[in-house]
């Protein structure tokens, strides 16, 4: 009894990454992400054409902002001192790291971009791509509970 209760515990506790169609609700992808685990959403800067990413984890059921990668202060990039600390990623960019703050309600809107800019959500097991799935939509992305919306 002990076991299946644990077992049923556990699964209280698995969480889950969603995005969304805003307007209607559809959704584009879910992705297991249980306690502990991380996950990054990529992009390509849509002037300068590298690649920037804002990675999070799940934090007891928490998104929290963990770290950003930025090659180049580029438009529209940079760190707001007192916001993590920024660290060389001896290549000419720059970490911040240390950021930790909780995204509130667990979930933001954004709008991916078409085309080269080619927002997307990374995992260590798979990469989604929000804007083949969604160009331009409000995308909302959450981080849900098995048992929450």
């Amino acid at each position: 009894m002990a076991a299946f209760l644990s077992l049923f515990a556990s699964g209280l506790h698995a969480d889950t990454l969603k995005a969304t169609l805003v307007e209607t609700g559809q959704v584009l992808t879910v992705l297991d992400m249980p306690q502990g685990a991380t996950w990054c959403v990529l992009w390509n800067h849509s002037v300068q054409g590298f690649e920037v990413s804002d990675c999070y984890a799940n934090r007891d059921g928490t998104m929290v902002l963990v770290r950003s990668h930025l090659p180049d202060f580029a438009a529209g990039l940079d760190h707001i001192p007192g916001r993590g600390r920024q660290i060389s990623d001896g290549q000419g960019g720059y970490w911040i790291e240390d950021i930790d703050e909780a995204v509130p309600r667990n979930a933001y809107i954004m709008r991916p971009g078409a085309g080269h800019v080619d927002h997307r959500i990374n995992t260590a097991e798979t990469e989604v791509s929000l804007s083949a799935l969604a160009p331009r939509a409000r995308v909302r992305i959450s981080l849900t509970g098995t048992d929450q919306p």
